[in-house]
């Protein structure tokens, strides 16, 4: 059934699937948070953000091991959910803390990207660049996405630009 709604692109039945495993869900390769992230983005992608917030919000109270932290994907939410102040809130916290994964730094960035916030898109960006590890996979697409936000301020190229070179 899982690999059926898989195949038909169906957002909404994947979403379903993947939201009644969470909640029988015991133990695997992956934890219950990922499922529960994953249930998030493809109720997201069938157009219901209200059941993807539930999703993320569940994935945060789980406390699994996750590759991207729940809040980003609960900020990116509120945006489309009309809701900036609460997103931008959730981002100051996850600042805050200074620990976030560079793929949950990447997350942010392109979400404050997507919603027109150009100058914080970029420091996301910057600082997660300066911190991954150079050459990874993250900071090659932070390195990207940094470059992108420059392009749309109309900012010369710099030194971790030329890193794409």
């Amino acid at each position: 059934m899982l690999e059926q709604a898989l195949l038909a692109d169906d957002h909404s039945s994947l979403a379903r699937r993947l939201d009644s495993l969470s909640q029988a869900y015991e133990s695997g390769e992956v934890s219950r948070a990922a499922v529960l992230v994953l249930a998030a983005e493809e109720w997201r992608q069938s157009g219901q953000p209200a059941r993807a917030l539930e999703c993320f919000q569940r994935a945060l109270e789980d406390g699994g091991e996750v590759s991207v932290d729940p809040r980003a994907g609960i900020a990116d939410t509120l945006f489309e959910l009309d809701r900036p102040a609460e997103a931008r809130e959730l981002i100051e916290a996850i600042a805050a803390e200074g620990d976030a994964s560079p793929t949950t730094v990447l997350n942010i960035a392109e979400t404050l990207m997507a919603y027109g916030d150009l100058d914080a898109a970029h420091r996301w960006a910057t600082d997660g660049a300066l911190a991954s590890p150079e050459g990874s996979g993250e900071h090659v697409a932070l390195l990207r996405t940094r470059y992108r936000i420059r392009v749309d301020l109309g900012l010369p190229e710099d030194e971790l630009d030329a890193m794409l070179s």
